[in-house]
């Protein structure tokens, strides 16, 4: 039976009289956020929020310290809880990890039982944290898109911020499900990599002019836009009637200049992504999904990255520098 050890690493951020840091340190088990179950921690993953965290370019952190890492996956060691027992694999994302209490970032931890997830039969913890927060928000995307109506018949689903995580994982699994999709990135060396994902269509957002008026021409059926600003608004000018664009990103600013003629004369449906706060049933559909349905088939190639506690500062800034691409995983152990 696994026990907690003394001492173990966990990667914490600080912001008191000596500035704001972060790095990997040894810490306790009376260091850790208040919950009933504990976890040996197995993966975790990075994403654009963790890195916004540890370097404080972002808000994100409502208390300090905290154990960074929006995502973790493992095994666990005790609980208080009737619904896990120890040896259980389990997952958490978002559910505050990282900005209201210890994130994933730690090789023990202390979790509410209410954001935990069981692991799906199917997937490793590697391969629960390789999906991550992205390919969560990615299933959750095309999983309301449907809800309003979104079939494969409408015509294309337009993916931009293509070649990150969250754009890797909507070209993969929008395929899986039958949709055709096209690509919009700023890097068009990485489009024979969009291509293997099942993208019919890759396109660089320097040649994109989106005409001015309220109602453009339609290109696309729908949208997963994980750009937002300019780009959002030139979106919702092309999607054809009854088409739903999924905002699920910010990269290109928060700002939104648009009209609402594309919503109230073609019916389109504008959709808020929001993974961190997703209602626990609707959770479990997902990973269930994940898991089986909307399994991403190119996993193996989206996970193009493996790190440990201590490089993660290294990793934290190829994403800031907007050099990343697809999905980097943080082996705990």
């Amino acid at each position: 039976m696994t026990t907690v050890p003394d001492t173990f690493k966990a990667f914490r951020i600080h912001n008191d009289a000596e500035g704001y840091r972060s790095g990997t340190e040894e810490i306790t088990q009376d260091d850790l956020s208040q919950g009933d179950v504990i976890i040996r921690g197995e993966w975790s993953g990075i994403n654009y929020k963790d890195a916004l965290a540890a370097t404080g370019k972002g808000k994100i952190l409502k208390t300090y310290p905290l154990i960074g890492g929006i995502d973790v996956a493992g095994e666990v060691v005790a609980s208080e809880c009737e619904r896990f027992s120890a040896g259980d694999k389990v997952l958490v994302t978002g559910c505050n990890l990282s900005e209201k209490r210890d994130g994933g970032y730690g090789q023990y931890l202390r979790l509410d039982s209410n954001s935990i997830i069981p692991l799906p039969a199917g997937l490793s913890t590697r391969d629960a944290m390789g999906i991550g927060t992205a390919g969560f928000t990615a299933a959750i995307s095309l999983y309301r898109m449907e809800a309003l109506g979104q079939v494969p018949e409408q015509g294309p689903i337009v993916v931009t911020g293509a070649s990150g995580g969250v754009g890797s994982f909507a070209i993969d699994i929008l395929t899986r499900a039958g949709y055709e999709v096209h690509a919009i990135t700023g890097k068009v060396d990485e489009f024979d990599y969009l291509e293997e994902l099942g993208a019919r269509q890759c396109i660089s957002r320097h040649d994109l002019h989106w005409g001015q008026a309220p109602l453009e021409s339609t290109r696309w059926a729908g949208c997963i836009d994980n750009v937002g600003g300019e780009m959002l608004a030139g979106i919702s000018r092309v999607i054809d009637a009854w088409g739903n664009i999924a905002c699920c990103g910010m990269a290109g600013g928060i700002g939104l200049n648009a009209t609402n003629l594309p919503l109230i004369l073609r019916g389109v449906s504008l959709i808020g992504i929001s993974s961190s706060n997703t209602p626990y049933h609707i959770r479990e559909i997902l990973w269930d999904r994940l898991a089986n349905e909307w399994r991403p088939p190119h996993l193996d190639s989206i996970i193009n990255n493996e790190v440990g506690l201590d490089d993660l500062g290294e990793a934290f800034d190829v994403l800031m520098k907007g050099a990343a691409l697809g999905r980097t995983v943080v082996n705990l152990e």
